[in-house]
């Protein structure tokens, strides 16, 4: 039987996140820029430094498989995860979430993903998270990009 645990992130885990992170797959449905090591990992010290983010490592049976943290951007708590592509369908990201969600109680939540990743939108809806918006933004590029903002109500959240 398959085991989903979610753990503070440790130093030795970043390792495994800038290897997701590097994944062409990856960044071209998430419309992002892969981090060269120093800018990665100024980055994520930026995030571990941010007393209002909440970052959990997710481990699949002892290794690590991704993460999943929420932050404050602007006035709304939104939540975001990776994962190493060589994880994807397996369940884990919906699996992950609903622990999350139980760990992180503020309502409403958000989440942002591109028109594209399908996938993602789809572990989101799966726990209850609703499409509020579709909003032009500009990747990490600066190119314009069409993304759903979704939302997760104390009322639709489906633990």
């Amino acid at each position: 039987m398959t085991s989903i645990r979610l753990r503070p992130v440790e130093p030795a885990d970043l390792d495994a996140f800038f290897e997701h992170q590097r994944d062409p797959v990856a960044l071209r449905i998430g419309r992002l820029a892969s981090r060269e090591r120093a800018e990665f990992d100024a980055h994520w010290a930026k995030i571990l430094a941010d007393p209002a983010a909440i970052q959990r490592t997710v481990e699949r049976d002892g290794a690590v498989v991704g993460y999943i943290g929420s932050f404050v951007r602007g006035e709304l708590r939104e939540v975001a995860y990776w994962y190493g592509r060589e994880h994807w369908g397996r369940g884990i990201a919906t699996d992950a979430l609903r622990r999350f969600l139980d760990e992180v109680h503020e309502r409403p939540l958000f989440a942002r993903v591109t028109v594209e990743h399908v996938a993602s939108r789809r572990v989101l809806e799966k726990v209850g998270f609703y499409v509020k918006a579709k909003e032009s933004t500009a990747d990490s590029a600066g190119d314009e990009i069409e993304e759903y903002l979704l939302q997760l109500d104390q009322d639709s959240w489906d633990s």
